[in-house]
């Protein structure tokens, strides 16, 4: 790695440091709401923090490290969601807007010709979160219903800004603003799969969170905590929606992102010259990724593309947490899993003998499953009954 002089290194802006560290001819990779609801779930990885924070693209730093992971929709789910996102917005939005008013209009005039859907285009993603903030301000002020299309909203995350897409946004007559996500997973009989309901929700939640940022600087906006959910219906390509309320996932979002050591203090700890360009040979990402603090557990396997990297290095250290948070928790002092089966084993702790009640409790459970052992050895083979011959 590159070193600076001794005589410390030079004064940089957060915005250059990070750029060092993404690699100087590399682009950042922009945040989406998936990353940051992925990022909320584990506040204590500074690993994820740091390297989104500076915009790294983990998927090519993992395959650098020899640890590529599959993320992402096939092209088949890409075109099919793009195919009935352009239907649900077709007719200047009105089939969307329609489904709003069906579902939120309250008192309501439905929508009509007069209903807008302002251009939102800009230069670059600052340019374009301002010219929907200013879109959402006159939306507001007209007091008619407009459609945002793919408008860009701002999020402050760990001290930098990051900048969101959703797929719309409704502001209603009364000055309301409704997040719209567009899923191509099918609502059979008023109903979707939960697990996809819950992971737009956590989506949603945080464009809820960006929305409040903007609605708190305007008098009359106000945010719902009712996202409307649009999938196919049943097994064809027509529209329906449900509302999926977001208000506990945004608690639980905005508390979890407030939880995150700001990308500044991680980058403060890291020694001069440190770089995670793909581009680099292997050892050198390989010492400069073990240079940030992770906080692996089983779940990043589904939300992070650096997790069979921080999976391999964990089990290589005997991190408890590599089985499972809740086998973390269990073991309290028990460091590494060596240290848990020498405690299993009967080694005393440095207190003393019995002193340690996570040790006790493994010691029982050792001796338990050395009977049960011990019994299923004892007992005879198991011979299945002779089948008579069949006389035909």
């Amino acid at each position: 790695m590159s070193s600076y002089p001794p005589d410390g290194p030079p004064q940089t802006t957060l915005r250059q440091r990070l750029a060092d560290l993404r690699g100087p001819a590399v682009p950042p990779r922009p945040l989406d709401a998936r990353a940051l609801a992925a990022l909320a779930a584990n506040p204590g990885c500074g690993r994820r923090a740091l390297l989104d924070g500076a915009g790294v693209d983990k998927t090519a730093l993992a395959a650098a490290l020899g640890s590529p992971a599959a993320f992402g929709q096939s092209q088949f789910a890409i075109v099919r969601g793009n195919s009935f996102e352009a239907r649900v917005k077709g007719d200047g939005g009105a089939e969307l807007l329609r489904l709003t008013h069906a579902r939120l209009g309250g008192g309501a005039e439905p929508p009509g010709p007069d209903a807008r859907v302002p251009d939102l285009t800009a230069a670059g993603p600052e340019g374009r979160a301002a010219r929907t903030a200013l879109a959402l301000r006159e939306a507001t002020a007209a007091g008619t219903w407009t459609l945002l299309d793919h408008p860009m909203l701002a999020l402050e995350v760990a001290g930098t800004p990051a900048y969101l897409e959703p797929d719309a946004v409704v502001v209603h007559p009364d000055g309301r603003w409704t997040v719209v996500e567009i899923k191509s997973f099918p609502m059979i009989d008023g109903a979707a799969d939960a697990a996809k309901v819950g992971a737009a929700a956590r989506q949603a939640a945080v464009y809820v969170l960006a929305l409040e940022q903007t609605a708190g600087k305007l008098e009359g906006a106000e945010v719902g905590h009712q996202v409307l959910l649009v999938c196919p219906k049943d097994f064809s390509n027509l529209p329906t929606a449900a509302l999926v309320d977001v208000r506990r996932e945004r608690a639980v979002t905005r508390r979890q992102l407030e939880r995150l050591t700001r990308v500044e203090e991680l980058a403060e700890g890291l020694p001069q010259g440190l770089c995670f360009d793909p581009a680099r040979p292997a050892a050198e990402l390989t010492e400069a990724v073990s240079a940030v603090s992770a906080a692996y557990a089983p779940e990043c396997l589904a939300a992070c593309e650096l997790a069979f990297h921080c999976r391999e290095r964990a089990r290589a250290a005997g991190e408890p947490a590599a089985l499972g948070r809740s086998v973390r928790g269990e073991l309290g002092g028990l460091a590494t899993v060596e240290a848990a089966l020498a405690a299993a084993a009967g080694a005393h702790s440095a207190d003393g003998p019995g002193t340690d009640p996570t040790a006790a409790a493994l010691r029982e459970a050792a001796r338990l499953r050395a009977e049960a052992l011990a019994s299923a050895a004892a007992r005879p083979p198991y011979q299945a009954p002779e089948t008579p011959e069949c006389p035909c």
